[in-house]
């Protein structure tokens, strides 16, 4: 059993892979694949709500953290992927160095990175599509656009709220009794699952034109996201950034924010908003030279979209106090406090998170079958999920599959439940694989690479470190799920994956 566990698969997985899947992307192709991740929910929905939760404008040094983090990972999946440039990201590098049970844990583990993160965007895009469509006097029953369960109150000149202890607090301070508000309770969030439905349909279609669909998108939102800083500076109160750091707090359940710990904290929610440098590599089997152009996919689309993040951190909180960033839209909320004269950009900014909320959810949707195609060519699940299409030459049972479980997700659950467990699951993932170089750097240390990670071990033990302390600061409740995950991904392993694994057969 134990040789089994930690047996390795060949590292030269290039080589006995077949070439199903048509290697259509250049290294552009693969910068803006990556922006069209990352930049997205971070942005347009997590960045406000992580700011008025845990850290207020002090958001901006979480997401510098967070960068720093990603940076160092990101340095070590540049490695892995020149080296190892075959689908299945994270999942192929641990399987060529630690093992298959390792290989395994992080396969399950990415389950929670991209078929979750797929469903917690499809929620932020439903909070601006909703608003698009009022705004147009179109509106859906608030019952029908919110996580089956939630509790949602209606606040006078806000809007239906779900209901927390901050905006029990707001209300409080404002006088208004909570009781006196009208009340409902959500059935399920519709437009979360039609968009999941519209883009798992365009994967099974192609690669190409989904990175089509997605270039057109990074385009949209990256050129808006710019003109709304530009103009946003000119919003900017000074006073809404003091204080930087708020006072640590303690509410009535136990839960601590701001502060310290609440950066922290923030850090490894925001974490989530990195995700999509890695989902780079998950295209490294359509890529026409990967060696050369995954690791200028994985840098590039990083480097860009930690600089955005910062510029809109900051205009976000210096035009609206973090206090009331706690809503699905709230760079739609930012752009209501600059008044009338700025009515014409309402519009525009929401349209674009439309169009950047829906490229993330695409290369989400686009990475889990991919990594479910390794997995099931190595034997560890049924061959279902390498299933090719004979025309559109996709993955496309693993597709749809993938796409009916998130629509399900994206439906009945809440979004900051979704965020956290994938930035927990994204930071376990990037843990293993700063730890993979460092392991393959002994066991292997004369294998070509086209991209060295420079000063190993320390940037990798850095990017192992940085995740870890983020990981530590995320709640209790949020470890308790991932342990349950893993038990249960354990649990299939050893009773199917170990049995029907190519590598002991």
């Amino acid at each position: 059993m134990k040789n089994k566990i930690f047996k390795t698969k060949s590292h030269h997985l290039h080589e006995i892979e077949g070439h199903e899947l048509k290697r259509v992307l250049g290294p552009r192709h693969l910068v803006t694949l990556g922006i069209g991740a990352i930049i997205g929910a971070g942005i347009f929905v997590l960045t406000g709500q992580a700011a008025a939760q845990y850290a207020g404008p002090a958001i901006v040094i979480s997401f510098i953290i967070s960068g720093l983090a990603c940076a160092f990972a990101g340095l070590c999946y540049a490695e892995f992927a020149s080296l190892i440039p075959v689908s299945g990201s994270a999942y192929t590098y641990a399987y060529a160095t630690l093992g298959e049970l390792a290989a395994w844990i992080i396969g399950w583990d990415l389950i929670l990175e991209y078929l979750f993160a797929a469903s917690t965007v499809a929620v932020g895009w439903s909070g601006y599509f909703i608003s698009i469509l009022n705004d147009i006097g179109i509106h859906i029953p608030v019952q029908y656009t919110a996580a089956t369960g939630t509790t949602l109150v209606h606040v006078p000149d806000v809007g239906w709220r779900p209901i927390t202890s901050q905006l029990k607090q707001e209300l409080i301070n404002s006088g208004i009794a909570l009781h006196s508000l009208p009340h409902v309770t959500a059935i399920i969030n519709l437009p979360a699952m039609f968009i999941v439905f519209v883009i798992s349909g365009l994967l099974v279609l192609g690669i190409r034109e989904s990175t089509t669909f997605n270039n057109i998108m990074v385009i949209i939102k990256v050129g808006v996201i710019l003109l709304f800083v530009i103009i946003g500076f000119f919003f900017v109160k000074t006073a809404n950034w003091t204080p930087f750091v708020p006072d640590r707090i303690v509410d009535e359940h136990g839960h601590s924010h701001y502060g310290l710990l609440g950066i922290l904290r923030a850090a490894g929610v925001i974490f989530f908003a990195y995700i999509g440098f890695d989902a780079v590599s998950t295209a490294a089997q359509e890529a026409r030279n990967p060696q050369k152009d995954m690791p200028k996919g994985i840098l590039g689309s990083l480097g860009i979209s930690t600089l955005l993040y910062i510029l809109i951190a900051l205009v976000l909180t210096g035009i609206v106090s973090y206090t009331h960033l706690n809503v699905a839209d709230p760079i739609a909320v930012a752009v209501n406090a600059m008044g009338e004269k700025m009515v014409w950009l309402r519009p525009i900014i929401k349209l674009a998170a439309i169009a950047g909320l829906s490229s993330v959810i695409l290369v989400m949707l686009m990475g889990q079958p991919r990594i479910f195609y390794a997995m099931s060519k190595d034997g560890l699940l049924p061959p279902a999920f390498s299933k090719v299409h004979p025309r559109y030459k996709t993955p496309y049972i693993g597709t749809i599959i993938t796409g009916s479980i998130a629509m399900i997700i994206a439906g009945v659950l809440p979004i900051n439940i979704l965020g956290e467990l994938v930035s927990i699951g994204t930071l376990l993932a990037f843990v293993i694989v700063c730890f993979g170089i460092i392991v393959l750097r002994r066991t292997k240390p004369n294998l070509y690479r086209p991209f060295k990670t420079p000063l190993v071990p320390w940037i990798p033990l850095l990017g192992a470190a940085f995740c870890f302390i983020q990981m530590a600061a995320l709640p209790l409740d949020t470890w308790l799920r991932l342990i349950i995950w893993m038990f249960i991904g354990l649990y299939i392993y050893f009773t199917y994956g170990i049995t029907h694994s190519k590598l002991h057969q």
